[in-house]
C-alpha cells in the first residue's frame, strides 16, 4: 500500500509539474520580435514610412517619416503579453502625421515588469523631441504609473482601452487622451470613465464607435471581449485619426 500512494503520489506531482509547465510556456517562449510583420489598413505611403528594430536597453520597434523630420516622440507599452509588432499599425498611420512611434519589448511581454522603459527609451531614441507616453490596456495601465512619476518628462499621456491603477494625475497639466472601445467587455468601461477622477479636469474621453479591446492591437480575438459593430479597418482609422488630432491640439 504504502509504495503505491508513493506511486500515486509522484504522479500527481509529475502531472502537476507538466501542467506548470503547459500553463507557463507561453509566457516564458515569446515569439520573435518582427519588423514588418502586419499589412497597413489606414493610408500611408510606405516609401514615407521607415521601421527598424534598435536596442535601447531591450529591443524597441521604432516606426518614424522616412523623408522628413519627426516633430514628437510616441512611446508605445503594449497590452499584457502582446507583442510589439501589434501596435505597428498605429505607427505607420501616425508616421505621415510626424510622430516617431517607439515600441518597447517588455520583459515577457508585461509592461509590468518594465513600467520605466521609457526613461531609457526616451533617453536614446526621442533625441530633442517631446514625447508622448502611452499604451494599450496594462501597457496603459503602466504609461499611467510612469506619468504620475514623471510628469515633467514629458508632453501627454494617451491611454487606449486602459486607466491609472491607483495613481492620482489629478493635480498635474498634461494633456491627456483616453479611447475606449464601445463594445469593449475587457477593460470595464464603467473603470474605463470613472478614472476621470483621477486625471487632469482637460482630460479628453474618446468612444471608438463599435470597437471592441481587441481592436487596438493585432493580436486577434480576445477570451471575454465584447462583439464589434464595426470592421477593424474603421476601427483603426478612427483609432489612428484620434491620437493625431490629439497630438495635434497639444499643439506638437
Amino acid at each position: 500500500m504504502k509504495r503505491f500512494l508513493k506511486v500515486v503520489s509522484l504522479l500527481i506531482v509529475g502531472a502537476l509539474i507538466g501542467f506548470g509547465i503547459g500553463w507557463a510556456w507561453p509566457i516564458l517562449n515569446r515569439e520573435p520580435l518582427m519588423v514588418g510583420q502586419d499589412a497597413v489598413v489606414v493610408a500611408a505611403d510606405e516609401a514615407e514610412v521607415s521601421v527598424s528594430m534598435v536596442d535601447a536597453c531591450g529591443k524597441v520597434l521604432v516606426i518614424e517619416p522616412a523623408d522628413v523630420e519627426a516633430r514628437v516622440a510616441l512611446i508605445l507599452y503594449p497590452g499584457g503579453l502582446v507583442r510589439p509588432q501589434a501596435y505597428e499599425w498605429l505607427g505607420h498611420a501616425l508616421a505621415s502625421r510626424g510622430v516617431r512611434t517607439l515600441i518597447p519589448e517588455m520583459p515577457f511581454d508585461l509592461a509590468v515588469l518594465g513600467k520605466d522603459r521609457a526613461t531609457q527609451v526616451s533617453d536614446e531614441l526621442a533625441g530633442d523631441l517631446p514625447v508622448v507616453i502611452g499604451g494599450h490596456s496594462l501597457g496603459g495601465a503602466m504609461a499611467a504609473s510612469y506619468a504620475a512619476e514623471n510628469p515633467e518628462a514629458l508632453a501627454g499621456l494617451v491611454l487606449l482601452a486602459a486607466y491609472p491603477p491607483d495613481d492620482d494625475l489629478s493635480s498635474t497639466t498634461l494633456p491627456v487622451l483616453s479611447l475606449y472601445g464601445e463594445h469593449d467587455e475587457v477593460a470595464d468601461l464603467d473603470t474605463v470613465l470613472g478614472a476621470a477622477d483621477s486625471l487632469p479636469s482637460s482630460a479628453s474621453f474618446v468612444e471608438v464607435t463599435g470597437s471592441v479591446h481587441s481592436f487596438f492591437g493585432r493580436y486577434g480575438p480576445q477570451s471575454g471581449d465584447g462583439v464589434p459593430t464595426v470592421s477593424r479597418a474603421d476601427a483603426e482609422a478612427a483609432i489612428a485619426e484620434a491620437v493625431g488630432d490629439f497630438l495635434d491640439g497639444i499643439g506638437i
